[in-house]
């Protein structure tokens, strides 16, 4: 593009390209102007005499010339400190990622731990017996059984019924508090049974003095 006015841009502007260059493949495009580019290293392990695989991600300035996108490989070269976390620039870019069937890159594979963390929490519900339904506009809500058939929808609905059962049967706090008065009232009269008698038997008591 021969419109491009990015001062930082390694083909138009006036920046200068050293130092280490390398290809990679970009993960993330997010940013404004700003690209995640993983790239993968073999590294010699004298130890083991064995080589290893690192995957190291850097950010780099992506002009918009050049504007990469995800799954873009892209050829990569180090500048000056361009801002707290980006020394590098995108130059060209190469061609696209090629996924085979099996082979997963990092965006496939975070869509794919999702739907399986999603699969394992409706597994997990329905062995604690509990039912998914999915509700109109795409919703799922949850139908627990309570041994009764068909089952109860939410804790909502259970709560009500058990207080409807509780009004007509005189069941839970209504009957405590009923069963708590009647045992005031007893203890009252026994009361006052007890305070007559003592009354009685000191009557007596003053009618033989005499």
């Amino acid at each position: 593009m021969s419109g491009c006015d990015d001062k930082r841009c390694p083909v138009h502007g006036n920046i200068s390209v050293r130092g280490n260059v390398f290809t990679g493949t970009v993960v993330s495009a997010k940013p404004d102007k700003t690209v995640t580019v993983e790239r993968k290293i073999v590294q010699y392990v004298p130890k083991y005499e064995r080589y290893k695989k690192i995957k190291s991600r850097i950010y780099a300035h992506n002009p918009g010339c050049i504007d990469a996108k995800e799954n873009d490989v892209v050829r990569v070269g180090e500048t000056r400190r361009l801002s707290k976390t980006k020394n590098f620039v995108v130059m060209e870019i190469i061609g696209k990622k090629k996924i085979v069937k099996g082979e997963e890159g990092p965006i496939e594979r975070k869509k794919k731990e999702g739907k399986e963390t999603e699969k394992e929490e409706e597994k997990g519900k329905e062995v604690k017996g509990e039912k998914i339904i999915e509700k109109e506009g795409g919703k799922k809500g949850v139908e627990r059984e309570t041994g009764e058939g068909e089952g109860k929808i939410g804790n909502e609905k259970i709560k009500e019924e058990k207080k409807i059962i509780e009004r007509e049967t005189g069941e839970g706090e209504g009957r405590k508090i009923k069963e708590e008065a009647g045992e005031k009232e007893e203890e009252s009269t026994r009361e006052k049974e007890e305070g007559k008698e003592k009354g009685e038997k000191a009557g007596k008591e003053g009618a033989e003095a005499k």
